[in-house]
C-alpha cells in the first residue's frame, strides 16, 4: 500500500484550503462591516465599543472596551443584542466570546464613576 500523495490529490487539497481561506476573509469582512455599521454607533453612545479579535471555527471572539469594559450589563448586550444580530447577517457566526479590554481596567477605569 503506498502512502504517498498523487499530484492531483495534493493540488485538490491546496486548493480546498485556499477556498477555505477566502471564505473566511469574506466573513471577516462582513462581520467587521456589521460591527462598524450597527454595533459600533449604538454603544459608542453609551460610552463604550466592542472591538473585533478574531472568528475561528465559528466562534467571534470581541473585546469590550471603553464603559463595556466591565459593565455588568455588557454580557446581556452581548448575548440578547450583538450575537443575535451577527448571527442574522453573518450566519457563520455560531456564537461569542468576549473578552474586557485590560488597558482601561490597568490604567484605573470605572465604568459607573465618569
Amino acid at each position: 500500500m503506498n502512502d504517498e500523495k498523487t499530484l492531483s490529490e495534493m493540488l485538490a487539497e491546496g486548493f480546498e484550503a485556499e477556498q477555505k481561506q477566502l471564505e473566511n476573509e469574506e466573513v471577516i469582512k462582513n462581520i467587521k462591516h456589521v460591527l462598524d455599521t450597527k454595533v459600533a454607533p449604538n454603544v459608542a453612545m453609551h460610552g463604550g465599543s466592542i472591538n473585533y479579535i478574531k472568528f475561528e471555527d465559528g466562534l467571534l471572539h470581541l473585546e469590550m472596551a471603553g464603559s463595556c469594559s466591565g459593565c455588568a450589563m455588557s454580557q446581556m448586550t452581548l448575548k440578547m443584542g450583538v450575537e443575535n444580530m451577527m448571527k442574522h447577517y453573518v450566519p457563520e457566526v455560531k456564537g461569542l466570546v468576549s473578552q474586557d479590554a485590560t488597558k482601561e481596567g490597568d490604567e484605573g477605569y470605572n465604568p459607573w464613576m465618569r
